[in-house]
């Protein structure tokens, strides 16, 4: 899904985002779903997910599963 065919969606980003704010953003969606897009091409594609997905990335982020990629 184009982000642009997001317009009246609430977008944020961490406040742990690079010095430049380029991060990913993401927004509640309507039908209870997350979108997450990339903060350098706001009009570009957005990802849509379940909020289980997110629950479990947000849960693997907590837990470091991801830490090597930093």
């Amino acid at each position: 899904m184009s982000a642009a065919l997001l317009p009246d969606v609430h977008w944020r980003k961490s406040g742990r985002s690079n010095p430049n704010g380029e991060c990913v953003e993401l927004a509640d969606l309507p039908d209870g779903q997350v979108a997450m897009r990339n903060s350098r091409f706001p009009t570009g594609p957005a990802l849509v997910y379940t909020r289980a997905e997110i629950a479990a990335f947000i849960q693997g982020a907590k837990d470091g599963d991801f830490d090597d990629l930093a």
